[in-house]
Order: structure tokens, then sequence, then C-alpha cells
């Protein structure tokens, strides 16, 4: 395989700037203001989400662990202990 000439680089890299320039250009219209407001809308909610799923979670291991403890004691009272 033969390795690149400086004039085929220097075509690759003018190729990659003209797309990065227009992408640019592309994207410079209103559109990219309601896309990122869309996007900063989407991460609030799912923030949101997150935040009531984590203390949903915390809420339901303080039961659990009450669950277990009322149990512990439940099957300690039954247990006849040796006088």
């Amino acid at each position: 395989m033969q390795a690149f000439t400086l004039d085929q680089w220097l075509v690759v890299l003018l190729a990659f700037l003209l797309g990065l320039f227009l992408g640019m250009a592309f994207l410079a219209g209103r559109k990219w203001k309601r896309r990122y407001r869309e996007e900063v809308a989407r991460r609030q909610e799912l923030e949101a989400e997150n935040e009531r799923l984590r203390r949903e979670a915390a809420e339901l291991d303080t039961l659990r662990r009450a669950a277990v403890r009322d149990e512990a004691r439940h099957r300690d009272a039954a247990v006849p202990r040796p006088i």
C-alpha cells in the first residue's frame, strides 16, 4: 500500500474543512436554538424523574428495612426462651 503524498493529504484536509464549514453554515439557522431548548427541557424532565425515582427508592428501602426489623422482632418473640 502506498503512503499518501503531501498533495493527497492537502486534498483530504481541504475536504474536511469544507465539510466542517458547510455543517456549521447549515446549523447556523434558528433550528439549533429550538433544538437546544428542547434538549434542555428534556434534560430537566429526566433529572426531575430521576430525583423522583431516587426518593421513591429511598422510601422503599426504609420500608423494607422496617419490615425486616419487624419480622425479626416477631420471630424473636415467637421463639420460646429457656428458663
